[in-house]
C-alpha cells in the first residue's frame, strides 16, 4: 500500500481562481461525537484505495479501541455503523469544467461485521470528492482524540478546511444550524440559545483543544443575526500541545537525511517513530559507509529491520535463543503485517500505558523493547491472541 501523501492531504481547503471556488460538503452534524470521529478513521484507513477499490476493511477491535469504544462492545460500533449509512452528505460545487455540480450520497453505501472484521463502502461519487484534497480535509486523529463534545469536533471539521483562507465565509444561520445538527429543535431558532448551547461552548473548545483558532462574526439583518462566518487562524500553542503528528520528527538531522535519500514524509516518520532517531542514524551511517550502493533506500529498509551493522542488537538485546526474544519477534512480525491505520493504533493504545523510562525504550526499540518485554506480550495476547498463533500460548 503506498504511503498516504499526508503533506497534501492534512492542508485545508484553499479558493482558486474564479473559475473554481472552493468545494464545500456538509455533513449532518447529526452524527455523535463516536460516530464522527469513527467517520473520520473509516476515511483515513480506506484513502489510499479509495478511488481503486470498492471495498474497504479494518480490524473491528482495532477500530472500536481508536474511537474510544470498549473493544468488545459490538452493538455500539453496529449502532455508529448504522447511523453513518443513514446519514446524507451532499456537496454544491464547481466541476472542472466550471459547470454547477450538485450531488448527495450516504455517508457509507454499506457496512458489515463479519469474522472480527468491518468491511465497508462509499459510493463512487462520494468516494472521488473525498479523495480530492481541494475538496476534502483528513482530520488529524491526533486531535480528534482530544474532543470531548460532538458540536465541538462539527465546528472544527468546517473550520478546519478554510485555514489558508481565513474565514469559512458567510453561512446563513439556517445552514449553520443544520450542520451543527440542530435544525430540527425549535429551541435553536433563537439566537440567543444557539449562541448560549452551541457557539460559545463549540469555540471555547475548538480554541483550547485543536491546532486552529476560531473567532465567530454575525451579520444582522435589521436587528435579527441573519448570517454567520468564523475568522481561522493557526493555534500559536500548536508547538506545545503537540498536536502535529510529526512536526517534532521533522526537525531532526535525521529526518533530512531520510528525505535526502527520496524517502517520503510518512515513511521518514514512520521509521523514526518505530526504531527511534539514534537506531536510524546509526543504520543510516552504516549504510553510507559500505560504499557502492546501488539501492540505498532498500539497502536501509534491510538495514533496519535485520539490524545489519550491529554486534548486539538494540532492537533484540536479548540472546537470540531466548523465549522472550522470539516472542518479541513474532509480535514485531504480526505487527508489521497490520495496515498504516492499525500499526498506528495499537502503538497510542500501548503508549498510553507507559510512562519514563518504559516510554523512552518503547520509543526506541518499538515491539522489540526489552524493559517492556512481559507488557508488550500481554498486550497483543489480549488485541490478537489468533495472530500471535499457538507457539504464543
Amino acid at each position: 500500500m503506498d504511503d498516504i501523501p499526508r503533506d497534501r492531504l492534512t492542508g485545508p481547503l484553499r479558493r482558486g481562481a474564479v473559475k473554481k471556488h472552493v468545494a464545500a460538503i456538509h455533513v449532518s452534524g447529526k452524527l455523535t461525537l463516536l460516530q464522527r470521529k469513527l467517520s473520520n478513521v473509516l476515511l483515513l484507513n480506506a484513502y489510499d484505495t479509495i478511488t481503486s477499490q470498492t471495498r474497504h476493511q479494518i480490524d473491528a477491535r482495532t477500530l472500536c479501541l481508536m474511537i474510544g469504544y470498549n473493544s468488545n462492545d459490538m452493538d455500539t460500533l453496529k449502532q455508529s455503523l448504522r447511523g453513518l449509512a443513514e446519514t446524507v452528505a451532499e456537496w454544491d460545487m464547481l466541476d472542472e469544467q466550471g459547470r454547477q455540480e450538485w450531488g448527495v450520497s450516504a455517508l457509507l453505501s454499506y457496512a458489515k461485521l463479519s469474522g472480527g472484521i468491518c468491511e465497508y463502502a462509499y459510493s463512487p461519487a462520494l468516494a472521488e470528492k473525498l479523495h480530492d484534497p481541494k475538496v476534502f480535509a483528513l482530520i488529524n486523529l491526533n486531535i480528534q482524540r482530544r474532543f470531548t463534545s460532538g458540536h465541538a469536533l462539527t465546528l472544527y471539521e468546517n473550520c478546519y478546511r478554510f485555514i489558508r483562507t481565513g474565514s469559512t465565509g458567510w453561512w446563513s444561520l439556517d445552514l449553520f444550524r443544520r450542520l451543527m445538527g440542530v435544525s430540527d429543535s425549535p429551541y435553536y431558532e433563537t439566537f440567543k440559545h444557539l449562541n448560549a448551547k452551541v457557539i460559545k461552548p463549540a469555540v471555547a473548545e475548538v480554541n483550547k483543544t485543536s491546532n486552529i483558532v476560531v473567532t465567530p462574526e454575525l451579520r444582522k439583518m435589521g436587528r435579527a443575526v441573519s448570517d454567520i462566518r468564523f475568522r481561522i487562524a493557526e493555534n500559536p500553542q500548536l508547538s506545545i500541545l503537540d498536536l502535529d503528528d510529526g512536526t517534532g520528527l521533522r526537525n531532526t538531522d535525521v529526518y533530512a537525511r531520510l528525505r535526502a535519500l527520496g524517502i517520503s514524509d510518512r515513511l521518514a516518520r514512520q521509521w523514526l517513530s518505530a526504531h527511534g532517531e539514534t537506531y536510524v542514524r546509526q543504520k543510516l551511517d552504516y549504510v553510507a559507509g559500505q560504499g557502492g550502493v546501488k539501492n540505498a533506500v532498500g539497502y536501509l529498509k534491510a538495514a533496519l529491520q535485520d539490524d545489519y551493522g550491529a554486534e548486539v542488537s538494540p532492537r533484540n538485546p536479548t540472546a537470540p535463543t531466548s523465549d522472550r526474544a522470539k516472542q518479541l519477534g513474532r509480535i514485531r512480525d504480526l505487527a508489521a503485517t497490520r495496515t498504516p491505520t492499525q500499526r498506528d493504533a495499537d502503538k497510542h493504545l500501548f503508549l498510553a500505558r507507559l510512562d519514563g523510562v518504559k516510554r523512552d525504550d518503547f520509543e526506541r526499540h518499538g515491539w522489540m523493547s526489552p524493559l517492556n518485554a512481559q507488557a508488550i506480550v500481554t498486550f497483543w495476547q489480549d488485541l490478537d491472541p489468533a495472530g500471535l498463533g499457538e507457539e504464543q500460548d
